[in-house]
């Protein structure tokens, strides 16, 4: 939690300034398992939190958002960004939102509007898509953000431990260039995996790959 975050509800003033902090990179990275430390850490200082995801993501079953660590934390699940004005007033110190790259560009504005409540605001997701291009309404919150923890994973491949891209595979290979956002099948014909610059491969330069009409979405770890 910033040392510079302080919440004093007594006398009905808080005072406070709003404050973006975003944690961004390819998946397998710890996101979600960073963004639920600080809520945590938020709640043992008793803020007030509020935490969402995108109701398209069906790993957050049950109101929860979770973690490849294990951890868990109640979420509120929302159609659109905009909707998570109306769930958050003056009151609440903590916005935490997860896998902002599967939001609407919509997201930026909001994030300005939490900021002018004031609130902190932590958001976490790919910065990155498997091609390799900015995603969705990350790079203009980047831009905004008062701070900025860009996270690694472990390559699978050559199993460096500064994997920052994210590779598609369709039945076990790169995939060609595609949909950005695309199903994960129950199959695994798609699956994700995080590799270095190295040892990912570019949609153009996938040899033979296969692109699959995909047109429902089921949100990978």
């Amino acid at each position: 939690m910033s040392a510079a975050w302080r919440s004093d509800r007594r006398d009905g003033s808080p005072n406070r300034t709003g404050r973006l902090d975003m944690i961004v990179g390819p998946m397998y990275s710890g996101k979600s398992a960073e963004l639920i430390r600080r809520v945590d850490l938020a709640r043992r200082g008793q803020l007030s939190v509020r935490v969402f995801c995108p109701r398209r993501d069906t790993r957050a079953a049950d109101r929860t958002i979770s973690s490849r660590a294990g951890t868990h934390a109640e979420a509120i699940a929302v159609e659109t960004s905009e909707e998570i004005l109306s769930y958050v007033d003056s009151t609440v110190d903590l916005v935490a939102i997860d896998e902002a790259s599967f939001f609407d560009l919509g997201l930026h504005p909001v994030a300005r509007a939490l900021l002018a409540l004031p609130s902190w605001v932590v958001i976490a997701g790919l910065d990155l898509d498997y091609r390799g291009d900015p995603f969705g309404p990350v790079p203009n919150l980047l831009a905004l953000a008062d701070n900025v923890d860009k996270l690694s994973a472990v390559c699978v491949v050559c199993h460096d431990l500064h994997a920052t891209r994210t590779q598609r595979l369709i039945d076990g290979e790169p995939a060609p260039d595609g949909a950005q956002i695309v199903v994960e099948l129950s199959d695994d014909r798609v699956r994700y995996e995080a590799r270095c610059g190295r040892c990912w491969v570019p949609p153009q330069f996938a040899a033979g790959g296969t692109q699959l009409p995909l047109t429902t979405f089921r949100a990978s770890p």
